[in-house]
This record gives C-alpha cells, structure tokens and sequence, in this order.
C-alpha cells in the first residue's frame, strides 16, 4: 500500500512489482538502477528529461553579493551549480484536473 502524502522509492517498486509482475526485489533494483543512472548523469554535467513527465535542468550560478535581510551586511555568495525540476505541461495539466 502507498505511504499517504510522499511517494518512496518502495511505494515505486511496489508498483512494478504488481503492474510489471516482477518480484519485489527485482522491482526494487529496477528502481534503483534507473534513479542511480539519472544521479549520474547529473553529476556529469547532464540535463535528464524524462517526456511527459519533466526536466531536471542543472545550472551554473556565477559568485554574487547576497545581504543578510537581518542585519543588511553584505556577504559573497560562492559560485555553484543548482538543479531545478521544469514539469512537463502533461504533468501541469493532469496536476491542475487532480
């Protein structure tokens, strides 16, 4: 049975477990196999997207001044690379019917 408000690495497995007819533990290494390949891929640099689901997009940001919104002191914020998911307008539409 799935978990009520998050969706789990288990809860996936189950599911391809009864959709699929795989064992449970089959299932569980499918699910792995597939997250650890799009983990991956992301550490190398790589956009994954998945159609009619979405687009997890990695992006560079540049060393910026930030200020502390207490205090107003101005700090440096390092430069790095950040992950954002885009959702599918499939994903946005069957998210918005619910």
């Amino acid at each position: 049975m799935r978990s009520v408000g998050t969706l789990t690495r288990a809860d996936l497995a189950e599911t391809i477990n009864h959709k699929m007819g795989f064992s449970r533990a089959e299932s569980l290494e499918l699910v792995e196999a597939i997250l650890t390949t799009m983990c991956d891929a992301m550490s190398d640099g790589e956009n994954v997207k998945i159609s009619g689901f979405g687009s997890f997009v990695l992006r560079d940001k540049k060393e910026r001044v930030g200020r502390n919104p207490k205090t107003g002191v101005e700090v440096p914020i390092t430069p790095r690379r950040v992950m954002t998911f885009r959702a599918s307008q499939k994903l946005k539409d069957r998210i918005v019917k619910g």
